[in-house]
């Protein structure tokens, strides 16, 4: 079995996004969501395939698979014997845009929100 691997990045956001949700909602449900993140990330070493190629839906070429748990987007990487989750993303971001430089925002979209 590979073993799980967070990315500095990731932590990071995992702390954020845990103090975020404390503040926000409390203990429990800060709790809830990063549980559930992390029993996603440690279903992955049982069954690295479950996410969705990133290359297969957006035509891009990489080797990055991707999850979707509690309103944000896990990407991870499968090398020979661990699984790196090398970024997150809440689903507000453009991912896309961050990731590899490709815009999803129509440009009206920018004009009505003057961003």
């Amino acid at each position: 079995m590979k073993r799980g691997e967070y990315s500095l990045f990731v932590r990071k956001k995992l702390m954020i996004l845990r103090n975020d949700l404390m503040a926000r909602f409390g203990t429990e449900k800060a709790k809830e969501v990063i549980s559930k993140i992390t029993r996603a990330v440690k279903s992955l070493m049982l069954f690295e395939e479950k996410g969705i190629s990133v290359s297969a839906v957006y035509g891009v070429e990489c080797d990055y698979r991707y999850l979707y748990i509690s309103h944000n987007y896990l990407f991870y990487r499968i090398e020979d014997d661990k699984i790196i989750i090398v970024e997150m993303f809440h689903e507000r971001e453009d991912f896309m845009y961050e990731l590899f430089g490709i815009k999803t925002t129509q440009q009206e979209t920018y004009d009505y929100w003057k961003e």
